[in-house]
Formats: structure tokens, sequence, C-alpha cells
């Protein structure tokens, strides 16, 4: 039995085990097959305050796990595969055998960026290759970059890279967009977005530095093409990481868990929810982190209220 077991460990999931620790709850954080989350595949984070010169993300995400540790946090590696979260304790299955049971859940799973599965894409992501114009625009000041996707994160990801690039090639597959009219609209008043519709994207083309363009398919004509640029943008979707929940928990239309506003509280009491699985909006390593906080406090007041005094402060 544990007080708190935490399942992920981004920023979020490594922040609330920061926090629960240093509470004494030593809470048990379960990490799947890729640790860190998706800092991980991200080469230099220049936005994470308190590094002025910028911080490689796998050695941040490292360093958020060995302060955790340092206070007393537990780690084990496995994949949760059913949540029972119908009564308390809650019982998580890990790695579809072994059965752990906790008096809180905090869910901080992320979001997986959706990728087109196309050759290049996933070997060229942090050599050219990204799915968030926030993080990785900044770099690419002065280049020529693709945009890939034709909804409303497309548009607004090739508006705010417009702030950097020199030109901005929006690719999409079909010639309709889905995106809303009015986010149509501010990207074709853009003077630096130009329009490469009704193209299948075939291939990431890279060379020894990084990417060199994009290969498409003229749905119209037939033809190859390629469209040379120095950086890819994949703009078509996120995936919220709750498949193991089974709808236990609720959620908005896309799959994005639903909190209390101004809380990280579920519609379950004791299971709490933290980072990317439920932020649609920011998906930035900062707002995780707060809200990683914020799940380690609502989960310690939850367990002071819930538990005898002697309990809660009882080290497993």
């Amino acid at each position: 039995m544990r007080h708190t077991i935490i399942v992920g460990t981004g920023p979020a999931g490594l922040t609330a085990a920061i926090y629960l620790a240093r509470a004494g709850l030593a809470p048990l954080v379960i990490e799947g097959p890729e640790p860190g989350g998706q800092l991980t595949t991200t080469t230099e984070v220049e936005n994470f305050p308190g590094f002025p010169d910028g911080i490689m993300g796998p050695e941040l995400m490292d360093n958020m796990r060995k302060q955790a540790q340092r206070f007393g946090a537990e780690f084990r590696s496995g994949w949760v595969t059913k949540a029972d979260l119908s009564k308390r304790p809650f019982t998580l299955t890990v790695d579809g055998k072994e059965e752990l049971q906790a008096q809180t859940v905090i869910v901080s799973t992320g979001a997986s960026a959706k990728y087109l599965g196309i050759p290049g894409e996933k070997d060229n992501v942090g050599r050219g290759v990204s799915t968030c114009a926030t993080c990785d625009g900044f770099f690419f000041r002065g280049k020529k970059i693709i945009v890939i996707g034709g909804g409303d994160s497309a548009m607004e990801e090739a508006n705010f890279l417009t702030r950097f690039a020199s030109e901005v090639v929006l690719v999409n597959r079909r010639t309709e967009l889905r995106a809303s009219k009015i986010m149509q609209e501010r990207a074709r008043d853009n003077a630096k977005i130009s329009w490469s519709l009704n193209r299948t994207p075939l291939e990431v083309v890279a060379g020894p530095l990084g990417v060199k363009g994009l290969k498409v398919l003229n749905n119209e004509t037939g033809e190859e093409e390629l469209i040379e640029a120095e950086g890819v943008f994949v703009a078509i979707g996120h995936t919220p990481n709750t498949k193991f929940l089974e709808g236990q928990l609720k959620t908005d239309e896309t799959g994005y868990i639903l909190v209390t506003p101004g809380t990280t509280e579920t519609n379950i009491p004791g299971v709490f929810a933290c980072g990317d699985v439920q932020d649609s909006k920011y998906r930035q390593a900062i707002s995780a982190a707060g809200t990683g906080c914020m799940a380690a406090l609502d989960a310690e007041r939850f367990l002071e209220a819930n538990e005898s005094p002697a309990a809660v402060a009882s080290v497993f």
C-alpha cells in the first residue's frame, strides 16, 4: 500500500514526486518505456526558467529525477496496463501482472504528438523535425520552414513561426482545410505564409547536418516534388495517453482529462491529473511542472483529510 502512485515521469510527474517526497510521503513513480516524456526527445531547452544558457532536454529530466530520488521518491519501470479506480485503495496493474495499491493516484502520462509515419520523420526529430512551434521556433530564425497540417493547430503554429522564419510553407494533403474560418483567414492574411495544398507528404529529406526539405506527391498531377526547407513542423494534433484508464475519468471530446478549474482534481476523489494529459492548450514543460506541484499539494491535502495523521506521517 502506498500513499500516492504517480503514473508518468515528464515535468509534471517528476515535480509532483519532488513535492510529495519532501513531504515525507515516499511516492512511487511508475515510468514507462520513455522515462522523462517528450523532453527526452528534445535537444536544447532554452525557455525553462533558471537556465540562462539553456539545458539539454534529457539532462533536465535526469536532474528532476535525481532531485525526487534525493528526497525519497521511488521509481519503478513498467507499463500501467489497467487501473481500477472504482474504490479506494486504487489498484494499478503493471505489465499485465503485478498489482499495486495506493490511497491516491496522480496521472501525468502526457500526450503523444501524432506523426505521419513517413520515412525520415522520427529519425530527424531534434535535427529539423519538430512537433512544437513554441518550443523550437527560435532555432529557425531567418530560415524557411514547412508546417504540415490543415487544422487550427497548424494555422496557429504557422502564424507563430513567422516571427522567426523567413518563410513558412503550409502543406496539406487536401485542398480544403479543417481549420476554423477565422484561423484560415489569419494565416492567409500573413504575407510570410505560402501554401502547398493538395500535396501528400512522402518523406522528410535530410543530409548530414539536418533537414533539407520535404518530398511530396502532387495529388493533381501525380508527380513527386521536393519542397526545400530547413525545418519541418508536424502539426496534426496530439493524443492524450489515457487508454489504460478505460474511460473511468471524465474527458473532453478529444480525450483530455477534465479537472475541476483551479485544481488537479478529477471526477474521482483521490485521483488527480497534471501535465499535458489534462492540458490541450499550453503543453509546455514549465506549465506541466506547475500542475505537477498542484497535484502533489492536492494529493497531500486529500490524504490529510481522509487518513489518520499517523498513517499520513508514516513512510513506507
